[in-house]
């Protein structure tokens, strides 16, 4: 784990795996999360001549909060990673809250950024012609309605929800995600992707409940960047079997997002797409550099 001291007086904690000579592949990871790696992801990236880097956006984990970000601070903490690891240009994926970071550093780091890949990502609280919520499961449509009331709702209910992550063990998984979790998930949540998950939810609340918070918050305002500024190449994933993130997301982006790449998987879920298609996600986007 490094943790870099950044010239805002903020901490910011990655992780980095694969071969040393290898362009970085940025991974955002969902809400909650932090900094933790997959050992078949970092090996997929691998086989595509990548090196793995994920990080604890602020809040999460050892990395300090900044209070009322929005998505598109995303571009200065990606910068300063890619600084301090001496790397020039990078490809970038996001899974699922992770989805919007991922396409700020396409529409923001237009330079460094060789291609970017949103996985189950979430579309614009406020995007035109789309039913934020509908599809959503139970949990989802609690936490993001206490996100439109506010800072002190949302903190409220958070509150509640951290002890139980704190504490989560692979095989509780599932039933700690409840409606979130549709048939295909379900069955995607055993062995090591479920021991990954709970561990992912663990170290994301270690600190509390601030980079979920934040996170919430982001995604149901101005995210700080347009969609028509995307300049990198993009890729769109979604899982028709996703009740975390709702199909009809990834198709609103997929038509929102100049010249994307789209994925539409109907017999795919949240957790089973990133699981069963990460290979293909990081072939696609190791093809932009060569």
């Amino acid at each position: 784990m490094t943790i870099l001291h950044l010239a805002d007086g903020r901490s910011l904690e990655y992780l980095v795996a694969g071969p040393e000579d290898g362009t970085p592949l940025v991974l955002h990871n969902g809400t909650p999360s932090a900094a933790l790696l997959f050992t078949p992801m970092v090996e997929a990236a691998a086989r595509h001549g990548l090196r793995m880097v994920v990080y604890s956006r602020p809040g999460y984990g050892r990395s300090s909060p900044l209070p009322g970000r929005r998505v598109a601070a995303v571009a200065d903490d990606v910068t300063a990673v890619l600084d301090d690891l001496g790397a020039d240009r990078f490809v970038t994926a996001g899974w699922s809250g992770g989805g919007p970071h991922a396409l700020a550093c396409a529409a923001l780091l237009p330079v460094r950024c060789a291609a970017a890949t949103s996985v189950a990502g979430v579309a614009p609280r406020a995007a035109e012609g789309l039913d934020w919520l509908d599809g959503m499961g139970a949990e989802n449509v609690e936490e993001f309605g206490a996100a439109a009331a506010g800072e002190g709702p949302l903190t409220s209910y958070l509150d509640t929800q951290v002890p139980g992550l704190a504490e989560v063990r692979a095989g509780e998984v599932a039933a700690a995600l409840g409606d979130l979790v549709s048939d295909v998930d379900r069955r995607a949540l055993t062995a090591e992707f479920a021991e990954y998950t709970a561990a992912l939810f663990r170290a994301a609340v270690s600190g509390g409940a601030a980079g979920w918070r934040d996170d919430d918050l982001a995604f149901v305002t101005d995210w700080g960047f347009d969609l028509n500024a995307v300049k990198s190449p993009v890729s769109v994933w979604q899982g028709g079997e996703d009740r975390m993130v709702p199909f009809a997301h990834g198709r609103w982006l997929a038509r929102r997002i100049p010249g994307a790449s789209v994925h539409l998987e109907p017999g795919e879920g949240h957790l089973s797409l990133m699981l069963n298609a990460f290979d293909a996600i990081v072939a696609e986007l190791a093809a932009y550099l060569d």
